[in-house]
This record gives C-alpha cells, structure tokens and sequence, in this order.
C-alpha cells in the first residue's frame, strides 16, 4: 500500500520560508507524477506545483518564482520550497501522487503565515 507523509509545516513570518518533505513508503519504484496542493480555510484544495520524472514541473500562478518543487528519486520523497511567503499561503498542504492505477494523498501539513 502506498502512504504519502508530508512534514516540514510551521509557522513562519511573511517574507519567510519553509522546506516540506513528502516521503512516500510502500513502493520499491518511484512514482513519476508527483504534486503539492494546497487547502486554505473555506476553500478548495488548489494544485500548487507538479513535478513529472526528474525535470519537467508546473505551478500556480500564484506562486510561480517563489515556491521550487524537486525530488530525491533514490530516496522516494518529494520537496517543496517556499520562499517569500504570504498570508495567503497559509493552507494545509498535501503530497499527492499518480501512479496510474489510482491517487494516493497524504495526510498534510499545516502551514501558516503570520506576523
């Protein structure tokens, strides 16, 4: 079975930033579709970034040129650096793959922008 566990969340002043890791377990291959989304209060969960293989990446417009997405294939997990942070940030944030066979989602991390 595969399990996602995302880490890295906290809180942080605006302007600042934070490093959350994905480690992905129950798989002895790497899933090449991996992605960030995030839930903020009252709202939808949005995509934040993907990444597909080891190079190619997208993100929301939103966060384009301040949040990076990268993974360490031989350690199966997934990161997501978030600089230049905003109250609007602040969201659960969640580690999802594709496989393509079924999603599979972690439990998420909270992080949150605050002065």
């Amino acid at each position: 079975q595969v399990q996602l566990v995302e880490s890295g969340g906290g809180l942080v002043q605006p302007g600042g930033s934070l490093r959350l890791s994905c480690a992905v377990s129950g798989t002895k291959y790497s899933i090449a579709n991996m992605a960030w989304y995030r839930q903020a209060p009252g709202k939808q969960r949005e995509l934040v970034a993907r990444i597909i293989g080891d190079i190619s990446t997208n993100y929301a417009d939103s966060v384009k040129g301040r949040f990076t997405i990268s993974r360490d294939s031989a350690k199966n997990a997934v990161y997501l650096q978030m600089n230049s942070l905003k109250p609007e940030d602040t969201a659960v944030y969640y580690c999802a793959a594709v496989d393509g066979l079924a999603d599979y989602w972690g439990q998420g991390t909270q992080v949150t922008v605050s002065s």
